[in-house]
C-alpha cells in the first residue's frame, strides 16, 4: 500500500513536486508526484559526489587522510567540511578541523583532487562509480560536484536504498560516512543558522540534536541527509529503516522550513503504523 502522507506535497507552494519513500530492504514503500522528471538537485548533489569520493577510496585511487585541498587539509576534512575553505571562494577562513564552515569550494577541491588521482573527470568517474551501477540513468552532473547534479526521485530511490544496504561500499565506510566526525565543531547550517554542535559526516549531514532543523520532530538523532536550495531533499533515517526523497522546482525558502519537517513527521507516523 502506498503511502498516503506523500500526497501532502501537493500541499506544498510550488509548481511541481515529486516524493518517494524506501525502505532499508529497498522495496519502495510510495510515491508521489512526477517521479521521473528531471530536476536540479542544487547541494543534494553533495551526497552523490562524496559517495564517489569514497568509492575512489575503496579503489585505493586516494586516501582519506592524504592532503587535499588547503595547506594542512585532507580529503576527510574536505567531505566534513572542517577544510576552513569559505563557502564560495578559494578562501581559507580558518586551520583545517577547528570550525564547520560549509563550503562548495571544498567539494569542488574534492572533484578536482579526485579527478587529478584517477585521471577522469569528476563527472564521469561519478557515473562510472556510482550512477551507472546503480541504474541511474536520468542523473548526470555537468559542472560542480557541489551543487550542479540534475536527477530523478526515481533514481535518487536507487542511491537511497544503495546508501542504506551498500553494494558499491564496504557497510563500515558508509557507516564512517554516517557518524560524526570531527565532533564538536560549531558553525551555520545554510538557511537554519547557528548550530552548535554543527554535526556533519563524510557529504553527509548529521541530524543529531540540531533545532531549527529542515527533518521532523520525530526524525531520529541518527537520521543524516542533505537538502537544496532549488527546493530539494534526502534524509535517510536508520530508526525508521527508510529513506525519504522530495525534489520541487521552487527554490528554498520559508515556505520549506513550514512545509518540510511536518511532511516528514507525517510520513515517520506512517511508517511506524
Amino acid at each position: 500500500m502506498s503511502l498516503q502522507s506523500l500526497a501532502l506535497i501537493e500541499n506544498w507552494p510550488v509548481p511541481t513536486a515529486a516524493a518517494a519513500v524506501v525502505r532499508a530492504d529497498g522495496t519502495l514503500a510510495g510515491a508521489h508526484g512526477p517521479t521521473g522528471q528531471r530536476f536540479p538537485l542544487a547541494s543534494v548533489t553533495k551526497p552523490l559526489a562524496a559517495y564517489a569520493v569514497l568509492v575512489a577510496y575503496e579503489e585505493g585511487a586516494i586516501e582519506l587522510d592524504e592532503p587535499a585541498g588547503p595547506e594542512g587539509a585532507t580529503v576527510r576534512h574536505l567531505l566534513a567540511h572542517t577544510s576552513g575553505l569559505a563557502f564560495d571562494e578559494p578562501r581559507v577562513m580558518a586551520a583545517p578541523g577547528t570550525r564547520r564552515i560549509y563550503s562548495n569550494t571544498g567539494f569542488e577541491a574534492l572533484g578536482d583532487h579526485v579527478a587529478k588521482a584517477t585521471d577522469i573527470p569528476f563527472g564521469d568517474y561519478l557515473h562510472q562509480a556510482v550512477l551507472e551501477p546503480l541504474g541511474m540513468t536520468s542523473t548526470s552532473l555537468e559542472g560542480s560536484p557541489a551543487k550542479d547534479g540534475v536527477s530523478t526521485v526515481d533514481d535518487l530511490v536507487r542511491f537511497a536504498a544503495e546508501v542504506q544496504a551498500p553494494r558499491l561500499l564496504d557497510a563500515r565506510t558508509v557507516l564512517d560516512a554516517m557518524t560524526v566526525s570531527y565532533p564538536g565543531l560549531t558553525g551555520i547550517l545554510p538557511g537554519y543558522g547557528h548550530q552548535r554542535p554543527n554535526d556533519w559526516g563524510l557529504g553527509f549531514e548529521i541530524r543529531d540534536g540540531k533545532a531549527p532543523h529542515w527533518t521532523g520532530a520525530s526524525s531520529s538523532p541518527r537520521t543524516f541527509g542533505h537538502f537544496g536550495q532549488s527546493g530539494t531533499f534526502l534524509w535517510i533515517d536508520p530508526d525508521a529503516r527508510a529513506a525519504c526523497v522530495a525534489l520541487t522546482d521552487r527554490p528554498f525558502g520559508p515556505w520549506a522550513v513550514e512545509a518540510w519537517p511536518p511532511f516528514t513527521d507525517a510520513v515517520l507516523r506512517e511508517l511506524r503504523a
